[in-house]
């Protein structure tokens, strides 16, 4: 029998939280109607990447990586991920400044990630860096090195910001707890991006129905959190919960006017620190 449901292409982080909030759909726990998700585990800076040529309808982008590609997707209004007083973090292997990291090369995940968005804002100015895999940065940092090029210190995403003290590494900048200060705002990270040429009835019912995968996921947490597991690198149980918790929330189920303030200050600032290239005007999907 031909299979006439409209294909969803979704990509995701290969992490706990996107997990978790994907599960219900990935594991058919809900009626999907006439639609058909298909799952791209790929980390976020190769998903950022690849939204410039829109191949998937809905994707999880970096905030920093949406204010290039408002002309072709929206964001949903649920499916955020927002570091409230915490965020990725530079570490090193010893206690310094972050001023001494001046002319130093730190590893990033990806210059389209908002990590490197709040690092180049916070710094204020551009940094010697490193691109790196996030799941490799920090055994490039504990080494030194990453493939001959010399890394002192690593901005580090995801569950290193659980993990990193393990390899004897020093906390010197947590980005989230930094904008915090400087706003009074929880710091936007990555949301999920639908593409806009999809039509607003395949829209709103795209979105619906990712809004109900991650209360699914909320309010079946044992299950989904065992899910989510698999992708906890170096995670036991408990800490793969407090992960999945600082990033699958109230806020991950919608943004609410504080969030989308935090979002459009992100983009201004971003903008005005000349690392956003023009000033966006964050646009969301209207819930039917």
């Amino acid at each position: 029998m031909t299979d006439t449901k409209r294909l969803i292409r979704v990509g995701h982080s290969p992490d706990p939280d996107d997990a978790f909030m994907f599960y219900a759909l990935a594991k058919d726990k809900l009626d999907t109607g006439p639609y058909r998700f298909v799952h791209e585990l790929v980390d976020i800076e190769t998903l950022n990447r690849r939204a410039f040529s829109g191949e998937l309808e809905l994707t999880a982008v970096s905030l920093h990586a949406y204010a290039h590609l408002a002309e072709l997707y929206m964001l949903c209004p649920c499916g955020a991920s927002m570091g409230d007083r915490y965020g990725p973090m530079v570490v090193a292997r010893e206690k310094c400044s972050l001023d001494s990291l001046t002319g130093k090369n730190i590893a990033v995940p990806g210059t389209l990630t908002t990590a490197y968005l709040a690092l180049r804002m916070c710094m204020g100015h551009d940094f010697a860096h490193v691109v790196v895999p996030f799941d490799e940065i920090l055994d490039a940092v504990a080494a030194g090195a990453y493939r001959g090029a010399p890394v002192t210190a690593g901005l580090i995403i995801h569950e290193g910001q659980l993990t990193y003290a393990s390899q004897g590494l020093e906390l010197v900048l947590d980005t989230g707890q930094w904008w915090f200060d400087e706003t009074g705002l929880p710091l936007p990270l990555g949301a999920n991006a639908i593409r806009k040429d999809l039509g607003i009835e395949t829209i709103r019912d795209v979105n619906r129905l990712l809004k109900q995968s991650i209360k699914y996921g909320l309010e079946h947490r044992e299950e989904a959190l065992a899910y989510a597991m698999g992708f906890g690198r170096g995670l036991d149980p408990n800490k793969a919960d407090r992960f999945v918790g600082m990033y699958v929330n109230d806020w991950t189920l919608d943004f609410g006017p504080r969030g989308r303030q935090a979002v459009a200050e992100l983009l201004r600032r971003g903008h005005a620190a000349g690392v956003i290239p023009r000033w966006v005007e964050p646009e969301f999907v209207e819930e039917g």
